[in-house]
């Protein structure tokens, strides 16, 4: 599913115009993306939380160069889903496969 998609489906749903919608989830995610570059964690009770996470340096191999390269340690953003996101996620696919 697109960006462009998502906002159809929310404005389907809840009868706010596209722009809106657009405006809103624009903000959101310009949001995320800088409390998240500040070290910040955000939490969306029943969704799942977004935060930096620090990745230890690594040994790791160049194999167009059959060299070994060192990535340093970094900061990558994260996104780990709530239990109830999990749970829902697992049990639609145990249906798609019975």
């Amino acid at each position: 599913m697109t960006k462009l998609e998502l906002i159809k489906k929310i404005s389907q749903r809840t009868g706010i115009e596209r722009q809106e919608v657009l405006t809103v989830l624009e903000s959101m995610m310009l949001n995320i993306q800088n409390f998240v570059a500040e070290g910040e964690t955000i939490y969306l009770r029943g969704f799942g939380s977004f935060g930096p996470k620090i990745r230890a340096q690594k040994t790791a191999r160049n194999i167009s160069n059959n060299t070994t390269i060192i990535i340093p340690e970094h900061v990558a953003p994260h996104f780990k889903p709530s239990k109830s996101f999990v749970k829902k996620v697992m049990e639609k696919n145990n249906k798609q496969n019975t």
